[in-house]
Order: structure tokens, then C-alpha cells, then sequence
């Protein structure tokens, strides 16, 4: 594992970004004394994995444009708790090819007359650049969010970027018109290429589009679903239910990986259509997925006497609501894994399950998903034990 050094970022207290300033292994001490002392009442706390080479890990990249009084555009991040831009041309946690491009993007626009869009008058043209990469294959997919669908020399624009940068396989024009703290707006036209990427994952491929939900963290995503799949202890018989599945992601490893029937719920109808094209490509016919409210599906899946055999559930931060929990608890399945990116909320919804149920949590495995943040991925396994 890589020693990080301390105080390497110049803009560590203005970007917010990062909350950790310190080196790497003293980071993972501190996540497993927060997990430990938020979780270890269920059970046993396993030590956290963390990463051999915890830098430059992001694989979606966003930044947002702003232009200062003195006519210069600046390309960066939100100041935490507000709407300053924080200029950055490079940042340790992102990925380095990204950063280029992004760069790349702000030094082209004086030349082609594009201005950068004004929160307070509505007025202008670029607002945000997401990059995202596929860690396995390479693919690069550069979004431009506008605040109008009317983009001056688009052709030549893209030709320009893709001079700089011809690993870009596509380019998406995303138009945000709307006073929102959201990045990316509802319309969107394709510019090059496919209009999504493609990676591999735990040896599954996946397609994401500019609003796909996938893990940001390729590296430990393989690790945490890894520890996902063991607690899951499929055995090839059972029926798995994906709640709040995203793209697919988990359900497709697990139907890759030894599930009878795998069945996922998600309410993105982007995310939805996402997953089936997903299941296709991995020439998957033990999957199908749902679009709807994973609470909601839990419920009436109880009242038909639904009974999955294994239930895998990785919800928001705010993690899971009592109806779903009091769902999972009717529906009855003999296991339970539960992805969390919440500590404190897995520890609130285990503590319901605890009180309301018989069942017991069995591992905790933490995994550092987000290196130098205080971000805390775990994979959390019950079982339901037998009333004495």
C-alpha cells in the first residue's frame, strides 16, 4: 500500500472535496474506529480494505465553469456550502486523463466565442464538463452541459477536442436550463460516437450513459461486490431481489456468478433500460428488472407472498425506509446483504431489523471506496436464525 504524504493538495481547505489531509493509513484507522464505533454491537468488525494505490481513483470527473470579473474562465469545483468555483486544473483523487481534457475544453472556448453560463442572469453557454473513463476498456465519454440547446460550431468544437484527445470515443451535449443544483439536465444529443461507454466489472460488461449510476471507484467496486457475492452464499438454486439496482450492477454479477433468478428494482427508467441492455450483452436470460420504487415493490412483493431467497439492497445515503425494512422483514428471505455507503444510517436501519426481526447480523466487512474523504463503503451480511 502507497504512503500518501500530507498536505499535498493547495486548495485542500477551499474544494471540500477531500476532509482528509493526512497519510493514507492513519485515513483507514480512522474509518475503522467510526465503523467500530457505530457498528460493532451487531458483530465482530472485519479490518477495512483499503487501496494499494489510493490516488487518481475517480473515473467520473465533473467540473463546473464560471467566468470572474476580470474575463478569466475558471474550470473547478463548488467551494463546500457554496456557489464560488474553486479553479483546479489537476486534483490527486481524479482521474489524470480527465483533468486534461477538462483543461482542454476551457482553453478552447475563447477561440470558438462560447462563454461560460451565468447562474444569477440565465445567460451563457457552458455550465459543467463530466468526464467518465472505463476503467478496463479505456473508453472515455466527455458530456457538455449547456444552458441553451444552441451550440455555435459544434462540428469543428469537436473536432478541435477529439485533435487533443482522439481516445475520446464519445461526446454528449447535455442542455440544463433550469435553476437547479443538478448537473445534468433531461435533454441530451449526441455529438460523437455512441452516446455511452462501456466497462467491465467483476467480469461482467457494462453500458453507461451520462446519467448512469456506476461506482466511481472501479478498483474497490471489484472488491466490495466481491465481498457482496461471498455473504450472499449463492448457490445456484435461489431467488436473488436487487433493490435499488441501478444499472444492474450487483444482479448482473450475481446472476453471472451462481443465481438461480435474479430479479432487479430500480426507479431511474434511465438506469432501468441501462440494465437490460446490460443483462443482453452479458447474454444473461436468468434476470429481469423492474422499474419502480424499491419500497414500494418490497410491499406488494410481501402481500403476494413473494419470497426471494436472497435479498441484496445497497440504497442512498439516507439509506433505507422503515417500510422497505418492515417489507423485508414479511417477504422473509433466509439472507440479507446490505451495501452501505452510511454508516451511520446502516447502523439506524440495522438497529430497526434488530428490534423488529430475527435477524442477525453475521459480517461487517468495511472497504475504502473513497480514499482522502471521510466516505465509508460496507457489506454487511445477515441471516435469519431459527425461533427458539
Amino acid at each position: 500500500m502507497e504512503k500518501s504524504t500530507t498536505k499535498r493538495c493547495p486548495v485542500y481547505k477551499k474544494c471540500g472535496g477531500c476532509q482528509l489531509d493526512t497519510a493514507y493509513p492513519d485515513q483507514l484507522g480512522f474509518k475503522q474506529r467510526k465503523v467500530e464505533r457505530l457498528l460493532r454491537r451487531f458483530c465482530r468488525v472485519e479490518p477495512i480494505i483499503g487501496m494499494k494505490k489510493p490516488c487518481h481513483y475517480r473515473n467520473k470527473v465533473q467540473a463546473a465553469f464560471y467566468t470572474n470579473r476580470s474575463g478569466k474562465i475558471i474550470s473547478g469545483v463548488y467551494q463546500s456550502g457554496t456557489h464560488h468555483v474553486v479553479g483546479i486544473d489537476s486534483c490527486m483523487i481524479e482521474d489524470e486523463t480527465a483533468d486534461r481534457i477538462i483543461v482542454a475544453v476551457r482553453r478552447l472556448l475563447p477561440s470558438f466565442k462560447l462563454t461560460t453560463y451565468n447562474e444569477d442572469t440565465g445567460k451563457g453557454f457552458l455550465r459543467h464538463v463530466l468526464v467518465r473513463r472505463g476503467f478496463s476498456t479505456n473508453e472515455i465519454m466527455l458530456v457538455l452541459v449547456t444552458g441553451t440547446p444552441v451550440f455555435p460550431s459544434k462540428n469543428n468544437f469537436v473536432k478541435a477536442v477529439l485533435k487533443q484527445f482522439p481516445e475520446i470515443t464519445t461526446i454528449v451535449q447535455n442542455v440544463n436550463n433550469l435553476s437547479t443544483n443538478l448537473v445534468l439536465g433531461d435533454r441530451q444529443t449526441v455529438l460523437y460516437g455512441r452516446g455511452y461507454i462501456e466497462d467491465v466489472l467483476c467480469g461482467c460488461r457494462f453500458r453507461i450513459s451520462p446519467k448512469s449510476f456506476y461506482q466511481i471507484n472501479p478498483v474497490q467496486t471489484e472488491v466490495l461486490y466481491g465481498k457482496a457475492i461471498e455473504f450472499a452464499r449463492l448457490r445456484g438454486d435461489e431467488t436473488v431481489l436487487d433493490t435499488y439496482c441501478g444499472i444492474g450492477t450487483i444482479g448482473i454479477v450475481a446472476a453471472k456468478n451462481g443465481a438461480g433468478r435474479v430479479i432487479g428494482v430500480e426507479l431511474n427508467g434511465d438506469a432501468v433500460r441501462d440494465a437490460i441492455t446490460n443483462a443482453k450483452r452479458n447474454g444473461l436470460k436468468n434476470i429481469r428488472f423492474y422499474k419502480g420504487d424499491a419500497g414500494e415493490f418490497m410491499e406488494s412483493a410481501a402481500e403476494e407472498d413473494e419470497r426471494p431467497d436472497v435479498v441484496f439492497m445497497d440504497p442512498p445515503r439516507a439509506g433505507s425506509s422503515e417500510k422497505f425494512l418492515r417489507s423485508l422483514i414479511k417477504m422473509s428471505p433466509e439472507r440479507v446483504v446490505y451495501v452501505s455507503c452510511n454508516p451511520e444510517t446502516l447502523a439506524r436501519d440495522l438497529r430497526f431489523l434488530a428490534d423488529n426481526s430475527d435477524y442477525k447480523v453475521k459480517k461487517i466487512q468495511p472497504v475504502d471506496m473513497f480514499p482522502h474523504t471521510e466516505h465509508i463503503e460496507c457489506v454487511v451480511q445477515l441471516i435469519k436464525e431459527a425461533k427458539k
